[in-house]
């Protein structure tokens, strides 16, 4: 993917999370080069869906013609990790879902969350049921594991369980292809420091395929997801610099607000990086 990462006038690839009604009008008000969307909810179990006018073709022709990449995020109820069988089933069926529909519309990957298991559960249950999933999966476009900020029986807060969880989808077929987005207020409020954080990723994943850049509210090692504007939050401004340019690769805002403050926090990584 790091095709899409530099634009044809040298610049790095930026975008926001956007309502995916009409993601391309979103991109222009915000100045954006790429939009992430949810298809559907993303607190339900309810099967994917584009709210564009025109399904599922219609915002493809568009995003192509406007020269926006797309990104999808799966639902937040989605745990492929855990070992309650009615959590962890309907999990990779709709991911499938998602996977499949993020295909159709372009999508250059699709982002979900490294998942958790039960506070009496072996962390190794865990990994191994995301070697499962991985191994059932079709993946028409690379699907991008995200790190999180909280829960000490997540499966990807830090470095350390991060490099249990790539081995085991490794183990997989098809693992080689799964991808790893970065989201640098999960890094920080879960304790990883953004200087160097870079080359410890890549030492253990070999790649980084999308960075979410995120302010945090609260402090380092809070374990708290609560994103804030660019800017104006706890991480040091310099190694959140750093870390996109070291990292290559397409970034998305998921911070506050709307149309104004996305375009602002666009503008503020445009004039650093």
């Amino acid at each position: 993917m790091s095709g899409v990462a530099i634009r044809l006038d040298g610049m790095t690839v930026i975008g926001a999370h956007v309502d995916q009604t009409d993601p391309i009008a979103q991109a222009r008000a915000r100045g954006a080069d790429a939009v992430q969307i949810f298809l559907g909810d993303p607190q339900g179990w309810k099967g994917p869906e584009v709210r564009f006018d025109g399904g599922a073709p219609a915002l493809k022709a568009a995003a192509a013609e406007a020269g926006v990449t797309l990104y999808v995020h799966s639902p937040y109820v989605i745990n492929v990790a855990t070992t309650n069988n009615r959590i962890r089933i309907p999990s990779r069926k709709l991911l499938q879902q998602h996977v499949n529909l993020a295909a159709e519309i372009g999508a250059a990957g699709i982002v979900v969350h490294g998942g958790h298991v039960l506070a009496a559960d072996d962390p190794a249950k865990g990994y191994d049921n995301w070697r499962k999933c991985i191994d059932g999966m079709d993946m028409p476009i690379p699907v991008l594991i995200e790190n999180t900020a909280g829960g000490t029986n997540s499966m990807a807060r830090g470095v350390e369980k991060l490099e249990r969880l790539w081995a085991s989808v490794l183990e997989a077929k098809g693992g080689a292809d799964v991808g790893f987005c970065l989201d640098t207020c999960h890094a920080y409020a879960g304790g990883e420091e953004l200087a160097g954080l870079v080359g410890r990723v890549k030492a253990v994943t070999g790649r980084i395929d999308l960075v979410h850049a995120n302010d945090s509210r609260d402090a380092f090692d809070s374990g708290a997801d609560r994103h804030a504007n660019l800017g104006q939050g706890s991480l040091p401004e310099a190694d959140l610099i750093d870390l996109i340019r070291e990292a290559g690769t397409p970034v998305i805002v998921e911070t506050p607000g709307e149309a104004p403050e996305h375009a602002a926090d666009i503008a503020w990584l445009r004039e650093r990086i």
